[in-house]
């Protein structure tokens, strides 16, 4: 490849010059909005990336197209919106700039700001090139679920493709909420009862205590259970159908509408009652109650709960935390470049609450801290930016406020959030100027992303239903902190970016209203990390997805059809032995050429989609839709396909299936050629002699097995004496070789190259040794290299395709395959023997002579010469339309036992 600088000055010299007289012009354009066409635009962005090129001449001693891209986005004008300046093409052996042209406008990056409801708008980092990003990250009292799944692997991408395809460097912090109201709940109810289950109750004792927080958790949760008798396990269940019978049957509470969250809600509770009353029915005690139990032993006890010790609520969020980062390694995301923690941070909390107080805009009241929403606006500030329809929305803020707020006062309007709130007995608690206290849940994520990030940060990311209060209480108190009178409102984030939330039957999947399914449930079940991933492509990042059966088949298909393209690619190259890569591709013409082109256009295509504020769902379909054109090329039996331009297009879709994050054991810059498999850890760490022990035990007893076979076959001789397969090995183990299949594949090629050979001869075998080849042959395919996840596809007049399947896959398609003949032979045997019973029957009726036929039937009393009936049993004749159908049957049997006589000779 020629230095990059010979291609840039191999343009037309007169460039330099025309650039430098140019910049008179340039003034002119920049300062006359008129003039700013397209075109003029285009002409200023040459002009002044000329400028710029000039500017950093003498080259440095190795310089690199980015490098001069780095100098290209130097240059600044008025007009950003109309180019995106990472996206220059520079020349690096030969260039897709014409000559003496300016470079073709690209189009800007744009992105669904919630700031900026509507249309996506351009998306300008405030550091070309770089990008800082602060994601809510999770509360840690409980396992994350799907919904949280949806949220972490979507922002994921996010960052993947603004990394790995636009080559941003994003520095992306990420919290974890130590302190809050669902963690001191969560870890204070589990503590009281397992202090209560080691109380020495009696049977009854334990009965009464159940039953009395059945009935608590009744009037709280389900107040229409309520009745002039009292509830009990007996009454309960036809009061609850009575009362709740709608919304168990997929209705809702008015009859009106559809479900939602209170539905999900009352179902929730329900669903606890319905264990409670079990519980009492079969006097199980403490099991099956723990739902009712949790809540009313907190009403009981939670006022004298010793806090001093605050690892009860330490150990509860650190096994969560861990669990959620297990989880996200399991989805291979990303880890976050930096991680903070609300309980590291509570000095710094402190000192942020007290300049915003000092400021005017927030006030202490019986020990609390409330920001002050009226002073806020006062100065100038815009409170509720991202949801302003919910400001007054009480629901909201209370939920927002935390549970244990209740009973908090001072408040001077109900809008006003806690920065600090007053630690109640049973709360862990932090001295504060204000007396004893813990943060309050908005002002951790302020304090956190500003001590990371600074005054302004460009993303700050969450979950939809954070929306409000949560991330507009946040902008306001962040603002506040930055707030410099006569400066106008300060701007603390950029772009907000929300994720659309995952429903179940409507209802957004919440841990509170326990309608979720775990992670790690799902991962064991009925998702692969791939799959997920793929599901939560195929839609947009800021739209509600609810999972339906036909999303999910649609995501399979997907997959199926990607992984399939690879397999069959790596095959095909694998046999060609082409794995060196792809060379002079633009020298192909035809059918390849028109292939390359789709190429071309799908990148084109998909650069487009993910500029739209990454729009993965059409940039989804442009894959698709560039393989199933290399599949109908491949496939073509009218041509024989180019291998180097199907591993083009297969190493294309490598590398953005890589920055996708569908493959886990892949690396930036995604170079390879397909991917792992979808249930495959890492490799990194495995020995390679470990790794291919299986294959090569197969390739020794399979050529064990031939060589006691005794063949007289000079070309199997020579493939057992000459084929080397542990050199092979040797040599990628030496070259620092991870890649399983490569590894693998000396002992794979060398069995299927013996069992090649077997089949050729197999016709000049006698039959036992003809007999004892083909078993093995199958054997080695169906057993010995599928139980290892290889596939051998074979070829008329050519060696085995190698393919690379998952075992799991290849197993369940063999037990298919056994159990479809089994059930075959089953259908084949039952018709035998219908058709042996239907024979036995027919030769029995045919003994019967036609005069003797009727003579049994009942219907009937007398009969003429033949047999056939004259009279009915009453003593009418018999009907002559009947006496025609007889005749019929008569002649039929006649002829049927004339042929049982001439088969039998009368026995």
């Amino acid at each position: 490849m020629r230095d990059w600088r010979a291609g840039f000055q191999a343009r037309d010299k007169t460039t330099w010059k025309r650039g430098k007289r140019q910049l008179a012009p340039r003034r002119r354009l920049e300062s006359d909005p008129a003039r700013r066409t397209t075109a003029g635009i285009e002409s200023l962005v040459w002009m002044r990336f000329v400028a710029a090129a000039s500017a950093i001449r003498p080259f440095p001693p190795s310089p690199s197209p980015q490098a001069l891209r780095r100098a290209a986005a130097n240059i600044s004008i008025s007009s950003r919106k109309f180019v995106g300046y990472s996206s220059f093409r520079f020349c690096s052996g030969s260039s897709s700039l014409p000559r003496s042209r300016a470079p073709t406008m690209v189009t800007p990056i744009t992105v669904h700001n919630s700031l900026k409801p509507g249309a996506p708008v351009p998306f300008v980092p405030r550091e070309e090139g770089k990008v800082s990003w602060y994601a809510c990250g999770p509360t840690t009292y409980d396992l994350s679920h799907l919904g949280h799944a949806r949220n972490y692997v979507s922002t994921d991408i996010i960052r993947r493709i603004l990394m790995y395809h636009f080559g941003y460097q994003v520095k992306f912090v990420m919290n974890y909420t130590d302190i809050d109201d669902k963690i001191i709940i969560k870890a204070r109810r589990k503590r009281l009862l397992e202090l209560e289950k080691e109380k020495p109750y009696t049977p009854e004792q334990v009965r009464e205590l159940v039953f009395k927080a059945f009935q608590a958790y009744a009037k709280s949760n389900l107040p229409l259970l309520a009745g002039a008798e009292p509830l009990d396990e007996n009454n309960y269940i036809e009061r609850r159908d009575a009362a709740y019978g709608r919304v168990l049957a997929g209705g809702t509470l008015s009859g009106e509408g559809k479900p939602s969250d209170a539905e999900a809600k009352v179902k929730m509770h329900i669903s606890a009652m319905d264990a409670a009353a079990q519980a009492l029915r079969d006097g199980t005690g403490f099991d099956g109650a723990e739902e009712v139990l949790l809540p009313y032993l907190d009403s009981l006890y939670k006022d004298t709960f010793d806090t001093s010790d605050q690892s009860i609520f330490t150990n509860l969020t650190q096994a969560m935390e861990k669990a959620f980062n297990d989880d996200m390694t399991a989805l291979n995301v990303l880890p976050p470049d930096a991680v903070t923690r609300v309980t590291e941070y509570v000095p710094q909390i402190i000192n942020f609450v007290q300049r915003i107080i000092d400021k005017g805009f927030a006030y202490e009241a019986n020990g609390s801290v409330y920001f002050d929403i009226a002073a806020f606006e006062k100065a100038g500030n815009t409170y509720a930016r991202l949801r302003p329809e919910s400001k007054n929305d009480k629901a909201l803020q209370e939920e927002g406020e935390g549970s244990l707020s209740k009973g908090l006062e001072g408040k001077k309007r109900s809008g006003d959030f806690a920065l600090w709130k007053k630690s109640k007995p049973g709360e862990p608690w932090w001295p504060s100027p204000w007396g004893p206290g813990r943060p309050g849940w908005h002002i951790e994520c302020s304090v956190m992303a500003s001590d990371k990030l600074g005054e302004q940060m460009d993303i700050h990311s969450g979950g939809i239903d954070l929306a409000f209060p949560h991330h507009d209480n946040e902008l306001a108190q962040s603002e506040a902190y930055f707030y410099e009178a006569g400066k106008g409102e300060h701007t603390w984030v950029n772009y907000f970016l929300h994720m659309g939330h995952l429903s179940i039957a409507g209802s957004k999947m919440s841990k509170s209203l326990k309608n979720f399914q775990t992670i790690q449930d799902a991962l064991a079940t009925t998702y692969t990390a791939r799959n997920m991933r793929i599901v939560f492509l195929m839609g947009r990042w800021n739209d509600g997805v609810e999972i339906s059966s036909d999303m999910r088949k649609q995501a399979d298909a997907w997959e199926s059809t990607i992984d399939n393209f690879f397999t069959n690619i790596k095959a095909k190259i694998a046999a060609e032995e082409l794995a060196e890569g792809v060379k002079d591709i633009s020298l192909e013409d035809g059918p390849g050429k028109a292939l390359l082109d789709e190429l071309e256009q799908a990148k084109t295509d998909l650069d487009l989609a993910l500029r739209n504020s990454f729009d993965t769902p059409t940039a989804m379909q442009v894959i698709l839709r560039l393989v199933r054109s290399a599949n109908i090329y491949m496939n073509d039996k009218t041509i024989e396909p180019s291998l180097r331009v199907l591993e083009a297009v297969a190493r294309w879709v490598t590398k953005i299936v890589g920055i996708f994050g569908l493959d886990a054991q892949a690396q930036p810059p995604y170079d390879g050629l397909g991917w792992s498999s979808a249930t495959s850890g890492p490799a990194a760490n495995v020995d390679p002699k470990t790794a291919v022990k299986p294959y090569k035990e197969v390739y020794e007893r399979v050529s064990g097995e031939i060589k006691a076979l005794g063949l007289d076959a000079p070309a199997i001789q020579v493939l057992l004496d000459e084929q080397t397969p542990d050199a092979e090995f040797s040599n990628l183990e030496t070259s620092g070789e991870k890649d399983m299949e490569k590894l693998a594949l000396p002992y794979i090629r060398a069995t299927s190259r013996l069992r090649d050979e077997l089949r050729s001869i197999v016709g000049t075998l006698e039959s036992e040794k003809k007999k004892a080849v083909l078993a093995l042959s199958d054997r080695i395919r169906d057993y010995d290299l599928t139980d290892l996840g290889v596939q051998l596809d074979d070829q008329v007049d050519k060696p085995s395709l190698i393919k690379f399947v998952p075992a799991a896959k290849l197993i369940a398609a063999r037990e298919e395959k056994i159990a479809a003949a089994a059930e075959k032979a089953r259908q084949k045997e039952e018709a035998r023997k219908a058709r042996e019973k239907a024979e036995e029957e027919k030769w029995a009726k045919a003994k019967v002579p036609p005069q003797e036929m009727f003579k049994s039937d009942p219907k009937y009393a007398e009969f003429d010469a033949d047999g056939l009936p004259t009279k009915l049993a009453d003593g009418g004749e018999v009907p002559k339309s009947q006496v025609k159908k007889l005749k019929k049957e008569w002649e039929r049997q006649k002829k049927l036992h004339e042929e049982w006589l001439s088969k039998f000779g009368g026995q």
